[in-house]
Formats: C-alpha cells, sequence, structure tokens
C-alpha cells in the first residue's frame, strides 16, 4: 500500500511539475493545436467543430486542425485526449455522450482530474417530431396517446444512449409513460423512416429537423430545452406545453483540455472562443444550424458538467443501459 501511494504521488508531482514547465511557455501557443471530434465530417456536431476552430485559429495566430475520430460514442476521441500531454496542444470537442459514457462505465467523468473544460461553445435543444398523419397535434396530446398505450408508442431516435434516446427515457419517468425506444444508426437513417411513415414518433435534433418541419413533412410538438429555441420561436418547451417544470434536455458541446493542463492556457483558449463565438459569421453560422452560441467561462462549464452528472444516472438506470 504504501509503495503504490508512492508511485502515485511521484506521478503527480511529475504531472504537476509538466504543467509548470508548460506554463511557464513564452507565448502560447507556439504550434498548431489538435482537436479531436468523436464524430465522422459532415455532422452538426463536426461543423460546431470545425466552424469554431477556424475562427480560433486566426485568433490564437496557429491553426486548430481537427482530428476526426469516430467511435465508441465519441469514446475514442476522449481516450485519445485523457492520455495526451497536457500542454496545450491536445484538445476535445465534448457533448452528453462524454457524459452518458463515463456514467456507463462506472467512472463519472470528474472535470479538473479527468479533463479540463474550457468552454461550452453551443446548445441546442432536441425537439419531438410525429408524422403528419399521426393523430398528436401537441406535446401533451402525444403524452395522453402514450399514457392510454402503454407499451405501445414507439419513438426514434439516433442509437442507444445517445442524448435524443435519453430524451425519450426521460419523458417516461417524468410523465409517467412507456414509450418504447426504436434505436437508429443516426439521426438520418430515423429521419427518413419518419418522413416514410415508418415511424411515427422520433426524438431528433433541432438542427437536423429545422428543413423537414419548415416543409411540412414532419410536425414540430415541442423543443426539450428550459428556452424556446430563437431558430424556431413558435415552438413551445416540453415543460411549457405538457405542465412538466422537471424536463430538458439539450444537446451541447464544448472545448475540453487534458487533466492537469495549466490554467493559464484554459483562460486563453478560452477568451478566444468567447471572441470566436461573438463574431458575426460564427454567430451566425451557428444560428442557421440551430445552435445557440454560448461562451461560458471554465467555471460556467464545470457547473454545467455537473449538472449533467447528477441528472442522468437514474434515467440511465430506468433504461437499463449498459456498456457496449
Amino acid at each position: 500500500m504504501t509503495l503504490r501511494v508512492s508511485s502515485l504521488a511521484v506521478q503527480m508531482s511529475i504531472t504537476l511539475g509538466m504543467a509548470t514547465a508548460y506554463a511557464q511557455e513564452p507565448s502560447y501557443p507556439q504550434r498548431a493545436v489538435r482537436l479531436l471530434i468523436g464524430q465522422s465530417p459532415g455532422g452538426a456536431s463536426d461543423t460546431v467543430g470545425r466552424t469554431v476552430a477556424q475562427k480560433l485559429g486566426e485568433l490564437l495566430g496557429h491553426p486548430v486542425l481537427v482530428d476526426n475520430r469516430p467511435g465508441a460514442s465519441g469514446g475514442i476521441a476522449s481516450d485519445i485526449v485523457t492520455r495526451a500531454l497536457p500542454d496545450g496542444y491536445t484538445m476535445l470537442l465534448g457533448g452528453p455522450s462524454l457524459i452518458i459514457n463515463s456514467i456507463l462505465s462506472k467512472r463519472p467523468a470528474q472535470p479538473g482530474k479527468d479533463y479540463e473544460p474550457i468552454t461550452q461553445l453551443a446548445q441546442s435543444p432536441n425537439v419531438w417530431l410525429v408524422h403528419p398523419t399521426h393523430p398528436a397535434r401537441t406535446m401533451k396530446e402525444l403524452i395522453e396517446f402514450a399514457r392510454t398505450r402503454p407499451g405501445e408508442v414507439d419513438y426514434a431516435s439516433s442509437g442507444l444512449g445517445s442524448p435524443q434516446h435519453l430524451a425519450g427515457e426521460l419523458l417516461n419517468v417524468v410523465a409517467g409513460i412507456q414509450m418504447v425506444h426504436i434505436p437508429y444508426s443516426g439521426g438520418g437513417p430515423a429521419l427518413v423512416d419518419l418522413l416514410g411513415g415508418r415511424v411515427r414518433v422520433m426524438s431528433s435534433t433541432l438542427p437536423s429537423a429545422v428543413g423537414h418541419i419548415k416543409s411540412g413533412k414532419v410536425r414540430a410538438l415541442a423543443v426539450t430545452s428550459a428556452r424556446r429555441s430563437s431558430s424556431m420561436p413558435e415552438l413551445p418547451t416540453v415543460a411549457e406545453a405538457a405542465a412538466l417544470p422537471n424536463y430538458e434536455v439539450s444537446t451541447w458541446q464544448g472545448l475540453l483540455f487534458p487533466g492537469g493542463t495549466a490554467r493559464a492556457m484554459v483562460d486563453r483558449v478560452q477568451a478566444e472562443s468567447a471572441k470566436a463565438l461573438a463574431s458575426a459569421e460564427v454567430s451566425a453560422r451557428l444560428r442557421d444550424l440551430g445552435y445557440e452560441p454560448v461562451g461560458s467561462t471554465p467555471t460556467q462549464f464545470v457547473a454545467h458538467i455537473k449538472v449533467e452528472l447528477a441528472k442522468w444516472p437514474k434515467v440511465i438506470a430506468v433504461a437499463g443501459l449498459k456498456p457496449e
């Protein structure tokens, strides 16, 4: 036991020493910074990351290079970052999957230990959709429809353990209903089946559904966020439409460094990220995608992560989710 404690103390001393050395770098950054994204190119999260990375690189004076490492619901990318040197040159674009994966692994991600949260970049509500042939025209009607048919109403999502899946499981918990989840291998295939009427209810990201909502090909009932979306302010929230004040789910993205990265580097990237998000071109692009720019401080981002860590364990347990 003494040997193990001594070894851990030596390891922590080395890590702290490295962080101090990196913090003393005369002018950070001195070269390109790598941004790991756990999704394939072209998706909504990837687009958010690339949009911010381009402007952030300009403000830092060195490029922010996107490195897509899809797989394991973002786990491959996050593992690379947790094992990287805390030198300020490796970042992660993290989101809800980071929290969900850590809860499933029984090792909830600890801000300041596993990661150094930098800033929450953006967030977007999910949205409840139905096929136009579905009898429900409001969120309250969908819940009542499901309540009278326990175990008979299916809903589609982008995949097992996704924020859209958990939006449905949270609705089951707070509304006292029993909708049945149908996981797809992505939001695109699920939307195709919703458009074709093969499924009639779906929990979707708002950005991927906006075009279909505006064309009338699907009916949007409510957004899942605490506030209405500026991109579709006519849509009520689930909380107001169905009188469920404890219901709130958002899809979000944020930047994180490996644990032990010097605070001076965290603060520099946060400050430049906030400037990037406030720029007209980045802000407009994100809003066009259905996202709200955030640009929070590290302290605010840590608080957000802690709220997420507290929210999901019960829902995950009720859903019976297990690590893949």
